[in-house]
């Protein structure tokens, strides 16, 4: 009836993909994919996209609770890691926002729904709360050394979630942002590697 091998291929990775994650539903009214307007081929969003803004929202907050504690004064940090506790403090902020934007515009909760785990045990590079603690500790150079090596994990691991999103995820601002946020995020980590050498 027309049809195209693409475009059945593509109704068959929509049929399975809402098979998947429809949680037994019999309608398709709960699906998880928003779509564009009549005739797109994309859909506006997926899963994938939303639960990658709903993980980098927290992943995002923790790098900025480690930025506030570089910035106080009586820790007694190092004019380079108080340079880059700026910086990422004010990339991540205005990424939050837009995470935020994103999920709101969607209908999504800011949270998954099964959020009742500490993210340190779910999401890459994050610091558990004794090393957040252990951080607190310090003071000066050790300070300084810790805080660089949790921040050169934390970035990774938000590397690895934006290519992650890049991989699985269809929008485009989405993607964008991942873009931005391993670019930005590989060149700190060039600057925090160099500080430890």
């Amino acid at each position: 009836m027309g049809f195209t091998m693409k475009t059945l291929r593509m109704a068959l990775a929509t049929v399975s993909f809402i098979a998947l994650t429809a949680c037994g539903s019999s309608t398709t009214s709960d699906t998880t994919i928003t779509s564009t307007p009549a005739g797109a081929d994309v859909p506006s969003f997926n899963d994938d996209d939303a639960m990658f803004a709903q993980m980098m929202i927290p992943h995002h907050e923790q790098a900025i609770e480690m930025a506030d504690m570089a910035l106080d004064p009586t820790v007694g940090a190092s004019s380079a890691i108080l340079a880059l506790a700026t910086q990422i403090k004010g990339a991540q902020d205005p990424e939050i926002a837009q995470m935020t934007s994103f999920l709101t515009t969607w209908g999504r909760p800011l949270v998954p729904d099964d959020d009742d785990m500490d993210h340190s045990t779910m999401m890459s590079g994050m610091l558990s709360m004794e090393d957040l603690d252990t951080l607190r500790s310090l003071k000066g150079p050790a300070f300084d050394k810790a805080w660089t090596e949790g921040m050169i994990a934390h970035h990774e691991g938000a590397i690895d979630m934006a290519q992650d999103v890049l991989k699985d995820g269809v929008n485009p601002e989405v993607r964008t942002l991942a873009q931005g946020i391993i670019d930005g995020q590989t060149a700190e980590i060039t600057t925090l590697r160099n500080l430890l050498k």
